[in-house]
């Protein structure tokens, strides 16, 4: 919204290379006894990262001083591999070759060179275009990424800058190439090799479709671009894109193979952008605090962009009011018998600060945390007006998908009219993203449920961002 505060990121350091890292954790929402699949894929929770007898890496790691975080990444390079080495061919009807160095280096010792430079505090992994070499750092990167994220952590950073040498190979990308569009390709080409380990056609890894990939997807929220200023000196300069144009390009790939990622080009990217803020103006801090008068700005803007016939009241109480037939959903909940949105104020404050989270500041925290959350509220009075029912898998889907409508709208320029007082700003996207894999109440049915994956979730609201209530009523029924 107006009055957003910047949310900081590690920058990706490069040397004709690219890649970066930082940790996060999340938490579980509740589950439907049959939810949705996963993209076409059986929702699973099952176990995910290095099987216990995983087939012996094919490529030998340069450098390497024989722990336990390198012997996993080298046998993630010679997974990735051996997947390209028949999705390759499949896709651009030539044979694929392998990059030609894969090295491992401390980011604490002097003692190391990869592409030409010192690796004395490159914390990093990265993929380097003159030397055809793929590597990373021992010391601090792939630790934390294994800590954060698990096996499977650094496996998708590893099939990411994979990813790089794949469209360099194929010629999608070149030196002249946008560093936004190689990095998106390269997030849908790690999306596409991730789905093939889902699939349980790795030899090595294994990947459940519940909280395994909620975890790898926490992993590209946290490679996500800084918010920038307008006046800023590097605004627009080296972008990888931001948490939402990311995880859209990772499940294009996971969704619907290398070939989707064939299709990713500058063009395909300003179109999934659109009318979204990419930067503040001077001045902005971005942040609207969370208070009686912003909610109801909120409750306005959304009658004047929806026009429902009967617009629900709001309601500010602490405690949980009753509700025939329904459970609330703290600290925002719908009652659909009395057409209201109770408001928890001091819950729905906290949500937005995400106070509770171990390492909030790694997260795209702030504001519409919790004001996505009210607006999915204020979906379900929609959907009931509809006589759509509010308490199952596809109400919680719809409702994320609304919840992305309404965040488009309110975003777009010029917005409608009578919402001036809501509009988004950079970075606010992002956040409603976060909120919906970590606490999923912005993707949830009227009881506060939602389905487990957060893959599901998140590609509902995308959807949303993308198209319109029709589209989502039509998709969610």
């Amino acid at each position: 919204m107006r009055s957003r505060r910047l949310v900081c990121a590690v920058v990706a350091v490069t040397l004709a290379a690219t890649g970066c890292s930082t940790t996060l954790t999340g938490r579980a929402v509740s589950v439907f006894d049959d939810p949705f699949s996963v993209a076409g894929m059986p929702a699973t929770d099952g176990p995910t990262g290095l099987r216990p007898d995983p087939e012996p890496a094919t490529r030998a790691v340069e450098g390497t001083d024989g722990s336990d975080v390198d012997h996993i990444a080298g046998l993630a390079v010679s997974d990735v591999e051996e997947f390209w080495h028949s999705a390759y061919p499949d896709t651009f009807s030539a044979p694929f070759v392998p990059v030609a160095a894969v090295v491992s280096w401390d980011a604490t010792r002097f003692d190391g060179i990869f592409c030409g430079d010192t690796t004395f505090a490159l914390v990093n992994a990265a993929y380097c275009y003159p030397d055809r070499a793929l590597g990373w750092d021992r010391s601090a990167m792939l630790p934390d990424l294994q800590r954060a994220y698990g096996d499977m952590g650094v496996a998708m950073v590893l099939a990411h800058e994979y990813g790089h040498a794949v469209s360099r190979l194929s010629g999608l990308t070149d030196d002249a190439s946008q560093t936004l569009l190689a990095e998106q390709q390269a997030d849908c080409f790690s999306g596409a090799y991730l789905r093939w380990v889902a699939e349980g056609n790795s030899p090595r890894f294994t990947l459940n479709t519940g909280e395994g990939l909620n975890a790898v997807l926490a992993g590209v929220i946290a490679f996500r671009d800084p918010v920038l200023y307008e006046d800023d000196l590097y605004a627009g300069v080296d972008e990888h894109g931001s948490a939402f144009e990311r995880l859209s390009a990772f499940q294009f790939g996971f969704t619907d193979g290398p070939s989707a990622c064939a299709s990713i080009d500058l063009r395909e990217i300003a179109q999934r952008r659109g009318d979204l803020p990419t930067m503040l103006g001077s001045g902005q801090t971005g942040e609207l605090p969370v208070t009686e008068f912003s909610v109801h700005a909120f409750a306005e803007a959304i009658n004047v962009i929806f026009a429902p016939r009967r617009p629900p009241a709001v309601r500010f109480d602490s405690r949980p009011v009753p509700c025939a037939d329904v459970r609330p959903s703290p600290p925002v909940s719908f009652c659909p018998t009395t057409n209201s949105v109770a408001v928890d104020l001091e819950g729905l404050v906290e949500l937005g600060g995400q106070a509770h989270l171990p390492e909030p500041h790694l997260l795209a925290t702030g504001d519409n945390v919790a004001y996505s959350a009210l607006v999915s509220r204020f979906m379900l009075a929609l959907q009931h007006e509809r006589g759509a029912r509010l308490d199952s898998a596809a109400a919680a889907l719809r409702t994320a998908c609304l919840t992305g409508v309404a965040t488009a709208k309110m975003a777009a320029d010029p917005h409608p009219s009578g919402a001036d007082s809501v509009v988004l700003t950079a970075g606010d996207v992002d956040e409603a993203v976060s909120g919906i894999l970590t606490n999923g109440l912005a993707a949830s049915d009227v009881n506060g449920d939602s389905v487990p994956a957060g893959f599901s979730r998140i590609d509902a609201f995308r959807v949303g961002v993308l198209g319109d209530t029709d589209r989502c009523f039509a998709r969610f029924g």
